[in-house]
């Protein structure tokens, strides 16, 4: 689950920068978050390694801010043009 999140905020962070995919990376996002958790949760209880876990999860956090920041970025542009 550690991989699939980072790949998924990888993902996510790149549909960030494309305009109108902006909207539909916020949820692949959350999801990642999640699988991220689940991930550091799990190994936890078996005494694992959890690195791939807390780097899918910085990897989303990450994600959304460029999202957020993205669409504040139109959203000025759109006020001020």
């Amino acid at each position: 689950m550690g991989i699939a999140s980072l790949i998924i905020g990888i993902v996510s962070a790149i549909l960030a920068f494309i305009p109108l995919c902006t909207f539909f990376a916020f949820i692949p996002a959350l999801v990642g978050i999640v699988l991220g958790i689940l991930d550091i949760v799990r190994k936890s209880k078996k005494k694992e390694s959890k690195v791939m876990g807390i780097v899918g999860v910085i990897a989303n956090f990450i994600a959304i801010i460029f999202i957020i920041v993205w669409t504040l970025f139109f959203a000025v542009a759109a006020v001020a043009g």
